[in-house]
């Protein structure tokens, strides 16, 4: 290669370079900057590299240099601190410098510098913590929606089953017909309590979402919504089926809860009559869409409306992302994707 293809792809490389990159003399004179250093700190070539603030009031030896970096002689791989940019307002900035030429005749030494904005690096710890916290908040949550549906099956239900019981035997014993048709009455009111209890426990957290696995409870609460409600058909298409006993419980009780949520917008506010839920799995992750023929809505309008809300934050908490479209008097299509990463937990898939 040439050496002037060498400096071109030399000097293209220092000024795409998106840390930020200076040349300077030990006096801290900058002789070259690229446009990433410059965009950062508004400085120009020829000026001063001021001290950060830990530089600015550290105690020195005898004869120590007061910047830190130059002082260690670039055994320093990085530190962090603030420092003024042109308009001296301060900048939180990881920094690390190394000698890079010494003149032979006047032993003038050039250091590099690099300079990496922390701000941004902060705002991601920030939002990873933020995730964090919310993964750890529904993780509680659905370990406290599973104690009450088995406390609801367990307690209440099976103490009212044990009043049916006693009614159904009671009843037998009875020979006027106005008792029995009125405990006959009751019986209907406890069997009707009985189902409330079981919708609200199955609500709270389906026992064949830990037993049996995703696809079988969301097939079940299909079954469930299309028999409560006889006018609205739902069709569900899984592809790669298989690889759905691969999720992890946390992917599992997200996904269930999405389809969970999108079904009861649909049921409370689409009139729809057809509901297309489709799953696709492949060896990069798992793509799903919901699409119904109701009414419609106003996205932009109603993007605060907690059911979407719910919807996004669970597919963003398994790293994945949502894209919600929807027309007045033509439906609503909601699609998720979600990668491997977010599904699995950190484990390999075995995906064929």
């Amino acid at each position: 290669m040439s050496e002037s293809m060498d400096f071109l792809f030399s000097e293209q490389l220092f000024h795409h370079l998106q840390d930020g990159i200076i040349i300077m003399d030990e006096e801290r004179h900058i002789y070259k900057m690229n446009a990433a250093a410059k965009q950062l700190m508004g400085w120009d070539e020829g000026d001063v590299v001021p001290y950060c603030t830990y530089c600015e009031n550290r105690p020195l030896d005898c004869g120590e240099p007061r910047c830190y970096l130059l002082a260690n002689k670039g055994d320093i791989p990085y530190f962090s601190s603030q420092m003024p940019n042109v308009a001296e307002y301060m900048v939180n900035i990881e920094m690390s410098n190394v000698l890079v030429y010494e003149e032979e005749a006047t032993h003038k030494k050039y250091y590099l510098l690099m300079l990496r904005d922390r701000t941004l690096k902060q705002k991601e710890e920030e939002a990873e913590w933020s995730r964090l916290i919310l993964k750890r908040l529904t993780e509680a949550r659905e370990d406290e929606h599973k104690r009450l549906s088995q406390e609801l099956h367990d307690g209440i239900g099976q103490s009212l089953y044990s009043v049916a019981i006693a009614m159904d035997h009671l009843t037998n014993t009875i020979e006027e017909e106005r008792l029995k048709t009125y405990i006959g009455e009751v019986r209907q009111e406890v069997g009707k309590a009985m189902e409330e209890v079981k919708f609200y426990s199955q609500s709270l957290r389906p026992k064949s979402l830990d037993q049996l696995g995703l696809l079988p409870t969301i097939k079940s609460l299909v079954q469930s919504v299309e028999k409560k409600m006889p006018n609205l058909s739902i069709r569900l298409s899984v592809h790669g089926e298989h690889a759905f006993d691969q999720l992890s419980s946390v992917a599992k009780t997200n996904i269930y809860r999405v389809v969970q949520e999108a079904i009861h917008n649909i049921m409370k506010y689409a009139d729809a009559s057809l509901v297309d839920i489709t799953f696709h799995k492949t060896s990069f992750g798992l793509s799903m869409t919901i699409q119904d023929d109701g009414v419609g809505f106003d996205v932009e309008q109603h993007k605060n409306g907690l059911g979407l809300i719910h919807i996004v934050e669970r597919i963003a908490q398994l790293e994945g992302t949502t894209s919600i479209e929807s027309t007045i008097g033509e439906g609503t299509r909601i699609q998720m994707y979600v990668p491997n990463k977010g599904l699995n937990g950190g484990v390999e898939w075995t995906y064929s």
